[in-house]
């Protein structure tokens, strides 16, 4: 195309200025074309490429018919739902009457005789644009404002493990510089009297804007040190973010991949921030005394292979809005399935440990005080 536009000009310079009848003026103005055919020339096919680019980057994987997926919500789907796969969502509506979904304060001591104290389980209530604002358990220390909102399994459903757990949040208030959204999965319920349930890899969001991961072999005795614990985005405070954290097995089910993406202005458009592989070496940071103590049957990096029946949305030190909650078994893009840690069943649902599966008691989870679906 630029050749036949140059021979072009040539054509219409021979015909308004023939060469046999050049002089000093016609020279100059044949100069003054070509100078303004060549930038022509220049910034047609720069136009071209810059409105079709040939190198453009599609932040989503997951695509339906070549059209970027979105889940029902509309939001985009980094990974696509495994077939079959199990999905939640948030019941927009009125998120207590879900039957898979609770709200706790944790398992920690309450201190009722803080000022606006709520009830043990905290509140949800409806904002003005559809939202939901969480109000969590008034505490004191580190777990003050203390929420636990989880998604639990029911009997012969597939354990949450290969997952992308989605949602909004805007950061009303904070009471502590700790204050952080810390969304986790892999485990059952995080409570002393059965600390071998309480693994989990937790995915965090602080409310100052650095984000980490962290791995938790027990509770509570087997926390990790944290990774990828880093900037990524500005303060939360008053505006609407979102945050998705995923995780699923990779290279045949010896390891563990782990991303936390943000959509940073709410536009539902999304960087990964985070992309870390628990593949061995990931040790607990505690005495070996301590760690053992559990008789968990780990080791100090044991690797989460396993699914578990509960994955939580937990947020301390904070008051936030929240929407668009959403969590979906994935399909990886190395497979990324497979089967369950440790046998137990047609669902594979069993917590794992050094040697062959244990099963979670389920009629420890009825004994807990915390009021849940899985008990039913």
């Amino acid at each position: 195309m630029m050749r036949r536009n140059f021979q072009l000009i040539i054509f219409l310079i021979h015909v308004f200025f023939p060469p046999k009848v050049w002089n000093d003026g016609h020279i100059f103005h044949v100069l003054i074309l070509i100078s303004l055919a060549t930038s022509v020339l220049v910034l047609v096919p720069y136009e071209i490429s810059t409105s079709s680019p040939t190198n453009a980057v599609t932040p989503p994987i997951s695509k339906n018919n070549n059209k970027v997926a979105v889940d029902k919500f509309g939001i985009r789907e980094i990974y696509p739902t495994k077939q079959n796969g199990r999905e939640w969502f948030i019941n927009t509506s009125s998120p207590l009457t879900d039957n898979s979904f609770s709200l706790s304060g944790g398992t920690e001591r309450t201190n009722s005789s803080l000022a606006n104290a709520t009830s043990s389980n905290g509140q949800i209530i409806k904002q003005p644009d559809s939202s939901y604002q969480v109000y969590g358990v008034r505490k004191t220390g580190k777990y003050d404002f203390s929420v636990r909102m989880s998604v639990n399994t029911l009997d012969n459903v597939q354990w949450w493990k290969n997952i992308e757990m989605t949602g909004y949040a805007k950061v009303i208030s904070v009471t502590s510089d700790d204050a952080a959204l810390d969304w986790y999965a892999r485990g059952g319920l995080h409570i002393s009297s059965s600390p071998c349930e309480g693994a989990a890899y937790h995915s965090g969001l602080r409310a100052d804007g650095s984000i980490f991961w962290q791995k938790e072999i027990w509770h509570t005795g087997g926390y990790t040190g944290l990774k990828s614990n880093t900037a990524a985005t500005h303060p939360l405070l008053g505006r609407w973010v979102g945050f998705k954290a995923i995780m699923f097995n990779i290279n045949n089910d010896s390891a563990v991949r782990l991303q936390i993406y943000l959509d940073d202005n709410g536009t539902n458009h999304w960087k990964k921030v985070a992309d870390v592989i628990d593949n061995g070496g990931w040790y607990a940071n505690t005495p070996n005394g301590l760690f053992y103590s559990a008789h968990c049957g780990r080791s100090k990096d044991y690797i989460i292979l396993n699914g578990g029946p509960i994955a939580t949305f937990r947020s301390d030190n904070m008051v936030w809005d929240f929407k668009d909650l959403s969590i979906r078994e994935i399909q990886g893009p190395s497979g990324g399935t497979g089967r369950s840690g440790g046998g137990g069943g047609s669902t594979g649902n069993t917590i794992g440990t050094g040697s062959p599966g244990q099963s979670v008691d389920r009629h420890l989870f009825c004994n807990t005080g915390m009021i849940t679906p899985i008990c039913k």
